[in-house]
């Protein structure tokens, strides 16, 4: 059976993924001085096309959580939240813990899964497509400033984490490559992507350097997994899937007077004296 979804990338690690007519939201943000540009932006009249709509939020870090979406439920949209046990939750939401696992609709489920950070990573069925977003799991090493103790501890915490989804069939993935940990940054990506197999794996926190996520995707692919670089505000993936076919088409915004907006691309690690440490929001603390 062919099963349809359309995916729209906003920021950092923020998507949409349309299934039907119900839209799932995920870690939205629109940065920390709102750079994401107003063309990109989820609105009120865009909600509106849609019967039912569910926000997760992986944890409270401000890029993953933009208090604006409790603003679509004060417009009375069909918005529930599904958030992480550790955060606070309004009327109409519900918090979730590791291993949790609850029933949304009679067509559509979520699953939480630990976090090597804070909060949980989701796994949503919906009308029969298996969509994962990691939030922050991921083997966060700095392999330059890090003691092999705690290599070894974030290599344990990481491979513990993903244990109880070994066999979990996933469509399509959503999972950070963060350039600020400097080498060996794809370790976390390329793990799973061996041990999970999915058929889309979306790079994603790629901390403002498209090149990153355009690399990662052009030496990673392979017959088992299409890996896609979606860079732009507003890219939106329409994807088609069936048990043998992959059909793929990718729809870039145009080229408008907000992209002044975006920022410029940081420096590159080990050049000029840059720290790719220096501002990293996840330092290892394992003891």
């Amino acid at each position: 059976m062919e099963k349809f979804l359309k995916l729209i990338y906003y920021h950092n690690s923020g998507f949409s993924v349309q299934v039907g007519s119900t839209l799932l939201i995920f870690d939205y943000w629109e940065g920390e001085e709102r750079e994401l540009k107003q063309s990109a932006r989820i609105t009120e009249s865009f909600l509106k096309a849609f019967e039912q709509i569910f926000v997760f939020v992986s944890h409270q870090h401000p890029d993953h959580y933009d208090p604006v979406i409790y603003d679509w439920q004060k417009a009375g949209l069909p918005v529930n939240y599904i958030v992480a046990h550790d955060m606070p939750v309004g009327t109409r939401g519900s918090r979730i813990s590791p291993l949790q696992e609850k029933k949304l609709t009679s067509n559509i489920s979520v699953k939480a899964f630990e976090s090597t950070d804070m909060g949980v990573s989701f796994l949503v069925t919906a009308y029969g497509m298996n969509i994962f977003h990691a939030g922050d799991l991921n083997l966060w090493h700095w392999r330059q400033e890090s003691t092999l103790k705690e290599i070894e501890a974030a290599e344990e915490a990481f491979y513990h984490a993903l244990e109880p989804m070994r066999q979990e069939k996933i469509d399509v993935a959503m999972f950070p490559v963060d350039p600020r940990q400097g080498y060996l940054y794809d370790a976390g990506a390329n793990h799973f992507i061996m041990t999970q197999k999915p058929r889309i794996f979306i790079p994603m926190h790629w901390q403002e350097r498209p090149e990153v996520a355009i690399e990662f995707a052009r030496h990673t692919r392979s017959p088992q997994t299409e890996v896609l670089a979606m860079t732009k505000a507003g890219t939106i993936a329409n994807i088609s899937v069936t048990d043998e076919l992959l059909d793929i088409h990718i729809i870039e915004p145009p080229k408008d007077l907000d992209d002044n907006l975006l920022p410029s691309r940081r420096p590159t690690p080990g050049i000029d004296g840059y720290d790719p440490f220096i501002d990293t929001d996840l330092p290892v603390n394992l003891e």
